[in-house]
């Protein structure tokens, strides 16, 4: 490959493709890291709000790949594919040298496979859960995948017996995890009492989740509320699609006089002034645990999806809290058991036992300091390398 016809102008471009909110963070902080080593670099592909402000030109918006579930992504898959094949058409046209997926594997996999056969230096970053399920994807990774970029500590050492080259980048998040102060702080700030109630409740960052999940947590909501009248509820939406979804509810079921305050953004705000989170099995229960919030991490999906997923299943947990302890520390209550009676249950029992709540607390300040590297710079680093790997001086 020609490394000076990917250029904008001398500047090398970068492939890059996130599919939803988590996703978008983590490309920012690798844009931002690397035009610090790289200023004339550009980006091009697949953005959210945060990658596109920080210099990424959107060929396809985030929504593009939001959906979930494997039974979700079939009425999805024509839409898909045509978007993969448009952008490889037009990645290898400009001849990138170097192409970032970040997570979105069922997406990126595929993608990565086509340019890494053509050329393309391919990185993807985040590890897909092989640790979970779905061992068997390591070895076509390793088809795919110049280099892997890992989020957490025990992951490395899975690609390093496939012989995939991966690199160990901890996670953006814990470097702003909450501190001892953190509690009394966002309450002051979002206006709340340090003594009230307050309950975070987290349905999921993609259209599809609140779909799913907004008329559970609100009448989880309201559950508790009839239990605790003082109680408050702080809902954190990442987009305007998703606020809209659960504004509707909220108003189909008629619980507007709810004490509830919807967020634009702000996540980590809501779950750091909460005394427990409710929260959707993802990255938010991870974000959920740097904020240093007890939390239940509720999911659902699609019957059948959830019938394929737990038959392979390695490990008897999902939430990334209990993952990392190598243990139940937190509420698991998925499908058919996450229901409004025990979603309510579970979080007031937590709510009640301080003790818990306290070693919680301390279990996840531990956390944080386990995946607190420079993420973006890491990151920025290892494709540094695959840039100058394919021909650019940098």
């Amino acid at each position: 490959m020609n490394a000076a016809a990917a250029t904008s102008h001398g500047a090398p471009t970068v492939g890059i493709v996130a599919g939803e909110a988590s996703g978008d963070a983590l490309g920012a902080a690798l844009i931002e890291a690397l035009r610090e080593r790289v200023p004339q670099v550009r980006f091009v592909g697949i953005a959210g709000p945060r990658m596109e402000a920080a210099g990424c030109e959107p060929w396809y918006p985030l929504e593009a790949l939001s959906v979930r579930g494997l039974v979700e992504v079939l009425g999805r898959v024509p839409q898909l594919i045509a978007i993969r094949r448009d952008l490889c058409r037009r990645l290898l046209a400009g001849r990138v040298p170097v192409f970032v997926g970040v997570d979105a594997p069922d997406f990126n996999l595929g993608l990565e496979r086509k340019l890494h056969r053509a050329g393309v230096r391919t990185v993807h970053f985040v590890s897909p859960s092989v640790w979970a399920w779905r061992r068997e994807r390591v070895a076509r990774i390793a088809r795919a995948v110049d280099r892997m970029l890992a989020l957490f500590p025990f992951e490395p050492p899975i690609y390093e017996d496939a012989g995939v080259p991966v690199t160990f980048v901890g996670h953006p998040l814990a470097r702003g995890a909450a501190t001892s102060a953190s509690r009394r702080q966002a309450r002051e700030q979002l206006k709340i009492g340090i003594t009230q109630p307050v309950f975070a409740l987290l349905p999921g960052s993609r259209a599809g989740e609140v779909d799913q999940h907004g008329d559970l947590l609100l009448n989880t909501a309201a559950a508790l509320h009839a239990a605790r009248p003082d109680a408050r509820f702080l809902v954190p939406l990442a987009t305007r699609p998703t606020r809209d979804r659960f504004e509707a509810a909220l108003y189909r079921l008629r619980l507007e006089a709810l004490p509830l305050t919807l967020l634009y953004g702000h996540a980590s705000d809501a779950l750091r002034a909460a005394d427990v989170g409710i929260v959707a099995s993802g990255t938010a229960t991870l974000e959920a645990a740097l904020a240093r919030c007890p939390h239940v991490i509720f999911y659902r999906v699609n019957a059948f999806t959830a019938r394929i997923v737990r038959r392979r299943l390695l490990v008897p947990w999902v939430g990334l809290p209990n993952v990392l302890a190598g243990r139940f520390v937190v509420p698991e209550l998925l499908q058919e058991d996450a229901t409004v009676e025990n979603i309510a249950q579970a979080a007031q029992n937590l709510y009640d036992d301080t003790v818990t709540r306290r070693r919680l607390e301390a279990l996840f300040a531990g956390f944080a300091a386990s995946l607190d590297v420079d993420t973006g710079a890491r990151a920025a680093e290892a494709v540094a390398v695959e840039l100058r790997t394919s021909g650019f001086a940098c």
